[in-house]
């Protein structure tokens, strides 16, 4: 294995300087994909910038009907935090459900979005809850973050340094999961904001997409019945040995009914 350049930089400012020096540097936030894609021989980086000793990128706190949560937040400490189970349990729910203990205390929040993996669970909740993610450059809407398969809007060095999540009426994730690796064969949230829902797939796709037609369903009648005979294209869903593109379809509907029964309590 090459050599890499290893740096622990203080601060978000040192951090961005670091990663801009060199083209084939990587940021790491918890290592969960990083290192087991270097083993795998699919990363070679020359330097990695670890993001783990940088304070301001730590924590949960309450700003007004929001949660703002620090883009190196672990997700034992988002499944934890009496903030988050009291105001989103759904978020704490879904953060409990990652991987396992050691995964859920080495990931983070801010890694999970930036790697965009099409069957990770938090893009399902920053796309369901319509949140904003905050980086050391700008501000960019959750509807404007997932791209396409390990692909986001983040450009070349940009550091996320938050998300903030609005506290909605009423939401709930509910998934499939992969039984080996926990991930999501499919996952849907399901949000309640007044007379609006939004609802966001993962592990159907090529990035955590929403559903249209389930949205203006739910919208008008938000009960798990309003879900029945709403049929989602397959035609650009994912097909692998663990469920076909049919299936995975026919998986969403299932699931987001399931998700606005247990929202529903």
């Amino acid at each position: 294995m090459p050599s890499v350049t290893y740096h622990r930089p203080a601060s978000i400012a040192e951090a961005a300087k670091l990663a801009a020096a060199s083209a084939d540097a990587r940021l790491l936030a918890g290592g969960q994909s990083v290192l087991p894609s270097m083993r795998l021989g699919l990363l070679a980086p020359s330097a990695f910038v670890d993001l783990g000793n940088i304070a301001e990128l730590k924590g949960i706190r309450v700003d007004g009907k929001n949660l703002v949560i620090g883009a190196m937040t672990s997700h034992a400490n988002v499944a934890e935090s009496r903030d988050v189970q009291g105001r989103i349990p759904a978020l704490a729910e879904l953060a409990a459900g990652i991987g396992d203990r050691q995964v859920r205390n080495r990931g983070t929040l801010g890694g999970s979005i930036a790697n965009s993996d099409p069957a990770a669970d938090y893009p399902a909740a920053v796309l369901g809850l319509g949140a904003t993610v905050r980086t050391n450059a700008r501000t960019l809407a959750a509807d404007d973050f997932f791209k396409g398969l390990f692909e986001t809007a983040l450009k070349p060095g940009e550091i996320i340094a938050a998300v903030t999540f609005p506290v909605p009426d009423r939401a709930a994730y509910v998934k499939f999961a992969q039984p080996a690796s926990r991930f999501a064969l499919v996952g849907v949230f399901v949000a309640q904001f007044g007379k609006s829902v939004r609802v966001a797939v993962t592990g159907a796709g090529a990035c955590a997409f929403r559903v249209r037609a389930l949205e203006e369903a739910l919208a008008k009648r938000f009960a798990p019945e309003a879900c029945d005979g709403i049929e989602v294209p397959s035609t650009s869903l994912n097909s692998d040995i663990h469920g076909s593109a049919e299936y995975r379809a026919h998986l969403i509907t299932v699931l987001a009914r399931r998700a606005v029964a247990r929202a529903l309590g």
